[in-house]
């Protein structure tokens, strides 16, 4: 599973390419954007480790 790598004030970000939530943590990214692919859905049980929108 890939996702996108972004570079955001000095810290390394992991975003779904399905729903555009970003984690700091790759692992959470590639489950949150399987999730999505499989059951055009968030999980929140995963969502809960995204990021803030700032």
């Amino acid at each position: 599973m890939v996702v996108k790598e972004i570079k955001k004030n000095g810290q390394t970000l992991y975003i779904c390419e399905e729903c555009g939530f970003a984690y700091e943590q790759k692992e959470w990214a590639e489950k949150c954007q399987q999730w999505c692919q499989q059951y055009q859905s968030c999980n929140l049980e995963i969502t809960q480790h995204a990021v803030p929108p700032e």
